[in-house]
Parts: structure tokens; C-alpha cells; sequence
């Protein structure tokens, strides 16, 4: 039986058609994409994460006892509620000027789906360092599910030599990027009429010294310490969500804030809530009788990777573009370094394009993604 070849716009198709929005099963996709690289003779392991509806997929092209690359990617992607889409966001739309629409063209099924139409040319090629393909499920909510696949690649492969991380740079290296944590802070109080406070619980009164906290600590991070790769070039800190009570009437008994740090490189993200959590302590310890807990979210470390690093160079080489020192955005990428494994950024399209309604990758880009991927079997052939 003849392996099926997709080329790059076909395969993109197909991945978009599955709706693997964040927090939602994946498990379609994956059985597609296992059914294809097995039709090849690819090695996959698929690992199914404590969610149970949810998996990462490790896959090699080689030997996997020599060390050899990983491509990585996530599967998942954001809702697409937006009113602006002109059609079926899970239906790709070809226009005639080149662009391909749908949820995740961009972010990132692009590059998986370069990565994984170049399955059979890169089968065929004698390559003397195995290509391992990495996909992950809910990076949108903070890298949930590749820490699940990276704990186990010790018992998958060789110690590979260097990750690439599709994420859109427009196919340019990317050497830097920032790390990020996320933190639930709660207040429970206890209701009661507004008119009497004294009999009530006020919960919002209760967890404004650790939201002030968080403003303290946000201003003070502007002094820094700095590193000018990055825009703005210090670590930041915001309150992005608050909530809590129900009627201007009654005492609230419940407040909540979501905040979120994003951290240059050498800096630990969670490190920048120091004020916060020693605010609710501080609140723990003044006998008030509102119970404040704190919660991490999510959180993933800063990716920092040396210019002249071989990794570098090469992705360089096979991309055809010189790296670009840093970007805003956050990835997997620094999960992948933190266990060991040198990583880079270098995927299509442009990431002001995603989260966004009509969402779209070029014919262009897609198909300079995958030559990028046969230029880096050629280079590892022997």
C-alpha cells in the first residue's frame, strides 16, 4: 500500500479541519496525523496527558539513539468566536491573491503542516542525525502539555542536539524571548447587608492590598534590571482580570484576580510576585477574617540562546534569514532549553496575524516552510 503524500496546502487543510481549540480533546488530529507517519514506517509515541483527552506526539524520521533535531509545534489553538469571520473558521479558504484563512493557518498548523508534507521526501533521504517531530497540546493556557512529553524524552531518544520552534517569526531565527507566570489570587468573605459592614466579610476590601502590591512591584520593575534585546527591556507585571461582589447593596464575599509576569532572560517569573505573596501573607497575619488563597496558573521560563551557538548557525543556514535578537511573545521553546535541549524560533507567517479573525498564512510562507524543513534533511544527510 502507497504512504499518502500531501503537499503542504493539502496537509494544512486537513489540520485545520480538526477544531482542537485549547482546553478541548485533540484526539482526532492526533489519530490522523499517528495513521499517517505510521503509513511512511515513522516511530510515534503517542503520550496521553493527565487530562485523558489530550495528547503529545513524539515521532522520529532516523535512528533514534543518535542524537538528532527536534520540530515542535502545538496543535492547539484559540477559539474562534470572532463575528468577522467571512465563513467556517475550521474550513481553510484559498484566495486568489495567495492568502489561506482559517483558525491556526498561522498559529501554528502552518509550520506542522510544512513539517509533516515533507514526511515522505525526508523518509527517503539517508539522514545521518535522526529529525524528531514534537507536537504538543494546549500551549495557549501556558505550555500545558509539552512539560508532559519532555520529562519522558530521556526514555524516547538520544539527547537531542537542538529544538525548532515553528511559533510565526516569518521564518526568521529567533534567539530570546521572555518568560511568563500566571497567578490566581481569591478572597472569600462573608455577605451581608451593605448597611450593616460590621456583620460582614468584605471580600474586595481584602485583596486590594495584594492587587496594590502588584502595582508596587510593576512600577518598580521599570528600573530594572534591563536587557535592551527586548521591548520594553525590563520584566512586567499586571493585573489583567478583577472581579467580585454582586450589587453595590451587599457586602461581596468573593474577589479574584488573575495576574500575569512576563520575565527577561536570567530572571525567574515567578520570582517578580515576591510582593504579592509576601502582601498575602501580610493579610494572612492580620487576623482578618477573609481567607485569601493564591494559585499558579501557568508559568514557562525566558528562551536565551547565543548568537553564535550552532544551532543558530544552522537554522541561519536553512532558512535562508540572519537571527533576530529577541521577540515579545513567549513559546515552548524555553521548556525545551531549561531541560537541556538548545531551542530556537523559526516558523511562518506573522504573529500579528493570530488571534485574530480571518487569520491567515500565505502560499508563500507555507511553502518556504517547507523548503526550510527539506534543506535542514539534506543538511543532516550522509
Amino acid at each position: 500500500m502507497t504512504a499518502p503524500r500531501f503537499s503542504p496546502v493539502e496537509m494544512l487543510d486537513r489540520l485545520v479541519s480538526f477544531r482542537t481549540v485549547v482546553g478541548t480533546s485533540n484526539e482526532g488530529l492526533m489519530a490522523f496525523v499517528v495513521d499517517y507517519l505510521k503509513a511512511h514506517g515513522v516511530h510515534c509515541d503517542l503520550l496521553k496527558g493527565p487530562e485523558g483527552d489530550c495528547f503529545n506526539l513524539f515521532a522520529t524520521i532516523g535512528d533514534r539513539s543518535v542524537p538528532g533535531y527536534i520540530l515542535s509545534g502545538h496543535v492547539d489553538v484559540v477559539p474562534a468566536d470572532e463575528p468577522e469571520w467571512q465563513s467556517d473558521p475550521f474550513v481553510m479558504r484559498s484566495e486568489a491573491d495567495g492568502r489561506l484563512i482559517g483558525r491556526g493557518t498561522c498559529d501554528m498548523k502552518g509550520y506542522l503542516a510544512a513539517v509533516l508534507a515533507m514526511v515522505g521526501p525526508l523518509s527517503d533521504m539517508d539522514l545521518g542525525a535522526p529529525i524528531h517531530i514534537a507536537l504538543s497540546y494546549d500551549e495557549e493556557v501556558g505550555c500545558r502539555g509539552v512539560p508532559h512529553m519532555i520529562s519522558a524524552l530521556p526514555d524516547l531518544c538520544a539527547t537531542p542536539l537542538g529544538a525548532i520552534i515553528g511559533e510565526p517569526s516569518g521564518l526568521v531565527p529567533v534567539l530570546a524571548h521572555k518568560g511568563k507566570a500566571a497567578l490566581r489570587v481569591c478572597a472569600k468573605g462573608c455577605p451581608g447587608h451593605s448597611s450593616r459592614p460590621d456583620l460582614g466579610v468584605n471580600a474586595i476590601h481584602a485583596i486590594l492590598p495584594v492587587v496594590m502590591a502588584a502595582r508596587s512591584q510593576a512600577q518598580s520593575l521599570e528600573f530594572g534590571p534591563l536587557d535592551e534585546r527586548f521591548q520594553p527591556p525590563y520584566s512586567t507585571l499586571q493585573v489583567g482580570t478583577f472581579s467580585g461582589g454582586q450589587a453595590v447593596n451587599i457586602i461581596p464575599d468573593h474577589a479574584e484576580a488573575q495576574m500575569e509576569a512576563r520575565a527577561i532572560s536570567g530572571v525567574d517569573p515567578k520570582d517578580i510576585f515576591s510582593r504579592v505573596l509576601e502582601a498575602i501573607e501580610i493579610e494572612k497575619a492580620s487576623g482578618s477574617s477573609a481567607k485569601i488563597t493564591a494559585e499558579w496558573i501557568s508559568s514557562y521560563p525566558a528562551l536565551a540562546l547565543d548568537r553564535e551557538h550552532p544551532l543558530a548557525h544552522l537554522v541561519s543556514e536553512i532558512s535562508g534569514h540572519q537571527p533576530v535578537e529577541a521577540v515579545s511573545y513567549g513559546t515552548e521553546a524555553g521548556l525545551f532549553q531549561a531541560a537541556g535541549i538548545p531551542s530556537i524560533i523559526c516558523g511562518p507567517g506573522d504573529i500579528a496575524r493570530a488571534h485574530k479573525s480571518e487569520e491567515y498564512l500565505t502560499l508563500p510562507e507555507l511553502n518556504a516552510a517547507a523548503d526550510m524543513i527539506l534543506a535542514l534533511g539534506k543538511k543532516l544527510s550522509v
